[in-house]
């Protein structure tokens, strides 16, 4: 920050924050600015004031995601087994993904202007490139694959809704085992993730 806020400013600034976050993770970018400055107690001036331009608060409101984001990629390029690594970046990143609506609509729009959103897209895309291409060299990945499978695997994963978090979370992991599978050049078949239940003990009520 470019000066020290004054203590309530810095309270306005976080209440901001949080709102933003948990709307926009529960409802997308589509959320009005005005419902973000109710739920944070405040005015839509004040809104304003902290974050001149719609992208200012979204990439502020995502910046945890995406040092997330850049630490499970990081994480997967040192892994010794480049496919192991791979695996390991799609179970996080589809994990994290569905943990946030807003996270993954605002990485794979990346709004022109959100530069921080944009930058953290275009490391992970390049990382994950990285990866794949050593994995293709070991023989692990198939042959075909292409980064725009990856875009592919998101957009797939943003469209699972369950009845709770937990079980989003769940579907999401079993996802992302038919997904390595996929990926893979020789698919040994290892078994899958639980299935989502939802609280009543019956299957998650996906659509």
């Amino acid at each position: 920050m470019p000066q020290t806020l004054r203590a309530d400013a810095l309270d306005n600034r976080e209440r901001i924050l949080g709102a933003a976050r948990e709307l926009l993770s529960a409802e997308g970018l589509n959320v009005p600015t005005r419902k973000i400055a109710r739920r944070a107690g405040v005015g839509p001036a004040t809104v304003y004031r902290r974050f001149p331009t719609r992208q200012d608060l979204i990439a502020a409101a995502f910046a945890d995601q995406l040092r997330a984001c850049r630490t499970i990629v990081d994480e997967g390029a040192a892994a010794p087994d480049p496919w192991e690594g791979l695996c390991l970046v799609i179970e996080k990143i589809c994990e994290l993904h569905a943990r946030d609506r807003g996270f993954t609509e605002a990485f794979l729009s990346a709004f022109p202007a959100a530069t921080d959103v944009v930058g953290g897209r275009e490391y992970t895309v390049r990382a994950v490139a990285e990866l794949a291409r050593r994995a293709k060299a070991a023989g692990r990945l198939r042959a075909d694959f292409v980064l725009d499978d990856l875009i592919l695997m998101l957009m797939a994963n943003k469209g699972i809704h369950a009845s709770t978090g937990e079980a989003q979370v769940a579907a999401s992991r079993r996802f992302a085992a038919y997904v390595i599978e996929a990926f893979e050049a020789r698919p040994r078949q290892a078994p899958l993730p639980p299935a989502p239940r939802d609280s009543s003990g019956q299957g998650a009520a996906l659509r």
